[in-house]
């Protein structure tokens, strides 16, 4: 009883979680099926505090029946590449915490794919790191990039570690 009650509240609370919103780049076929493909997907984000940061990440998709109608388990395989392309900006600087940035579901209820920017003010960069929570158990299966921050042509960069 426990953990159905867990397990609602997490799925209630899990729609008011603020993250940002993917642009699908494409995906690619894997293994064929009569109904529809397994596939490996790409998605898109900019980091929605830093400005001149932006992550793909890429995942498996599970096709069949169940994949078409929305109700089979993605399986925790993917990764991330998350680079600068602009000058990089922070208006209220970086927390030297974690901070969960993308979440995207890869079941009807109990699994996320979760994408968590991570400081690292003692090497001055931003580590970004990809993980599959479930309700109960979550998967060792992870994957990170890691973003130096560095002046872009001739600008200094404008972002800066909170101290506190």
């Amino acid at each position: 009883m426990k953990k159905i009650l867990l397990s609602l509240l997490c799925f209630i609370s899990g729609g008011f979680i603020q993250t940002v919103h993917a642009e699908e780049v494409g995906c690619i076929s894997t293994t064929w099926r009569v109904v529809n493909n397994d596939k490996v997907c790409i998605k898109s984000f900019k980091d929605p505090d830093i400005d001149g940061v932006i992550c793909h990440l890429s995942h498996a998709k599970t096709g069949g029946v169940s994949g078409a109608l929305g109700v089979a388990e993605n399986p925790s395989r993917f990764s991330i590449s998350c680079a600068q392309v602009g000058p990089l900006k922070a208006s209220k600087g970086i927390p030297p915490i974690k901070e969960k940035i993308f979440t995207q579901r890869m079941s009807l209820l109990f699994k996320d794919l979760n994408v968590t920017r991570v400081a690292d003010p003692a090497n001055n960069a931003l580590v970004y790191l990809v993980i599959s929570e479930k309700i109960i158990d979550g998967s060792p299966y992870n994957s990170i990039s890691t973003v130096p921050l560095m002046p872009w042509g001739n600008q200094p960069p404008m972002v800066e570690f909170n101290r506190k």
